[in-house]
């Protein structure tokens, strides 16, 4: 891709300090960065406050080397202490971008993009999300995935070869629209 064709909210090699090491940065699409949030609120305000009154409960039923309702709680409440963290630290990171419907049919973060096979066959369609919010179910693909770092740049009308595990695909590029 040109320079004159950068997409305008792509971070350059102007915007680190000079000789510091790149940090990888983690974009988000505004709708991922929400549910990462309802995901945080819902394990602090929700979830762990249910867990914790439940193995105080446990606790008080005595022996607590063989309360399997407490050993379980415990281990429970490291696991959404971990992920809370994670997610703390995570959402601190994360640069949310705004996908303008301005980009003129071309292909960049937070697209939704419509492909068809070769001869009129299977369409296909995607939005390029960051990597924590990908779902390939709900059609939702990292940006960093095969398929996503081939789409980037693309514009509608655009055909191009795709290796797959399960053999080469020829798609067409049918359609770019952006939320908003």
């Amino acid at each position: 891709m040109a320079p004159d064709d950068e997409e305008p909210d792509a971070p350059t090699a102007d915007d680190d300090d000079a000789g510091a090491p790149r940090a990888q940065r983690r974009y988000v699409t505004p709708e991922g960065y929400r549910r990462l949030q309802e995901e945080l609120d819902q394990l602090w305000r929700v979830e762990r406050p249910r867990v914790t009154r439940e193995v105080s409960e446990a606790a008080a039923l005595g022996d607590r080397s063989e309360n399997a309702e407490y050993l379980y709680g415990k281990k429970r409440l490291r696991e959404i202490d971990r992920r809370l963290r994670f997610l703390s630290k995570r959402l601190d990171e994360l640069v949310v971008v705004e996908a303008s419907a301005d980009r003129g049919g071309r292909v960049y973060f937070g697209a939704r993009v419509e492909l068809e096979e070769a001869g009129g066959g299977a369409r296909l369609a995607v939005q390029l999300v960051g990597p924590d919010e990908f779902d390939v179910a709900a059609g939702r693909i990292s940006v960093n995935s095969p398929l996503g770092r081939a789409l980037i740049g693309k514009e509608e009308g655009d055909e191009f070869v795709f290796r797959r595990p399960k053999g080469t695909v020829r798609y067409t590029i049918v359609a770019v629209r952006y939320a908003g």
